[in-house]
């Protein structure tokens, strides 16, 4: 399966980038909603005939590298380099799917392979597979991985960004505001930081146990024992709460944290737009560089704001590095 966008739906994909519906996919088989199950009543994901990828000349793709020995067969990445570039800087492309759906084929920001950067698309046990705090277990070590192998693949290991939509959000802000938590490092490579240098989070849950209390009127419940949030924890969040905060990257914001690009339309049905507000206040409160940017009557699953390409392409080429030619420039 290929996995880049077709440039001439460029603008418009990636303002959706790393979301977790499937942009590409099988002959004949069903569209995908933002959970990765049939799309609810009003969800709008690409056209069919914009779901064809074609890699940019000279790139070449890694896939399926397992960043730990001998384990599950979701502890995998797929790696994407370009024609050519030394101590490339890293998108690390986190899929959602309510934590239970999704793979490391979705939403993948191909297109900033022209650009100069390396992207590492991961993998990561599920909710059906294994409780929290699997997940950003899986994802630190994946990042673990990249860093020990970063000379193998001409990777800069100073320059990481999580960038992650839904689900994928929640997991992206977990790596940027635990990079000094140990009780998450577990495996191997535990000589190497799991810590990144930003985050993109587009719509991701920031503290599970305030989403109902902020839904829409019509919103998706959170409480109840068959939500996302409760099957990730393994029970109903408010009769689980210490070990739902532990599961809130909200509750580890810090002065350390990286810089964060928060995107969210304030119409999502699924995460209320109150959890951007959250960390974005949060961090704030602790000097990390934010920028938060409401997307005026979007839903959730794809961001429609014009503004949000612009915003993610100049907030990785600020925070990565990269040359004035948009090229990367090793340190």
């Amino acid at each position: 399966m290929s996995s880049v966008m077709l440039s001439a739906a460029r603008g418009a994909l990636m303002a959706g980038a790393a979301l977790p519906f499937l942009l590409c996919k099988p002959a004949g088989a069903q569209d995908l909603g933002p959970f990765g199950g049939p799309p609810p009543p009003g969800f709008q994901g690409p056209p069919p005939s914009s779901r064809r990828f074609v890699l940019p000349p000279g790139a070449v793709v890694h896939r399926d590298l397992a960043y730990v020995t001998n384990g599950h067969r979701l502890q995998k990445l797929d790696l994407y380099t370009p024609k050519s570039g030394r101590r490339l800087p890293v998108i690390i492309s986190i899929h959602g799917g309510a934590f239970k759906f999704g793979s490391k084929n979705d939403m993948v920001p191909t297109e900033y392979l022209a650009q100069g950067y390396a992207i590492a698309s991961i993998d990561y046990r599920l909710s059906g597979d294994a409780l929290f705090p699997a997940q950003i277990q899986d994802c630190k070590a994946a990042v673990r991985w990249l860093r020990a192998h970063a000379s193998e693949y001409s990777l800069d290991p100073t320059r990481f960004a999580a960038w992650g939509g839904s689900a994928g959000g929640h997991l992206a802000a977990m790596l940027g505001t635990t990079g000094g938590v140990k009780e998450f490092e577990v495996g191997e490579n535990l000589s190497h930081s799991s810590a990144v240098q930003a985050v993109v989070d587009y719509f991701g849950p920031t503290d599970f146990l305030q989403m109902d209390a902020h839904r829409l009127p019509d919103g998706d419940e959170h409480d109840p024992a068959g939500s996302p949030e409760s099957r990730l924890i393994g029970g109903p969040i408010q009769q689980n709460q210490a070990k739902t905060a532990k599961a809130s990257p909200i509750n580890y914001v810090t002065k350390d944290a990286p810089p964060f690009l928060i995107c969210h339309g304030d119409r999502d049905r699924q995460v209320p737009h109150h959890q951007s507000e959250l960390l974005a206040q949060a961090l704030k409160r602790a000097s990390v560089p934010v920028t938060f940017h409401t997307c005026v009557g979007d839903g959730h699953g794809r961001l429609m704001d014009p503004a949000v390409p612009k915003l993610t392409s100049e907030f990785l080429a600020k925070w990565l590095k990269l040359g004035k030619n948009g090229r990367t420039t090793a340190p």
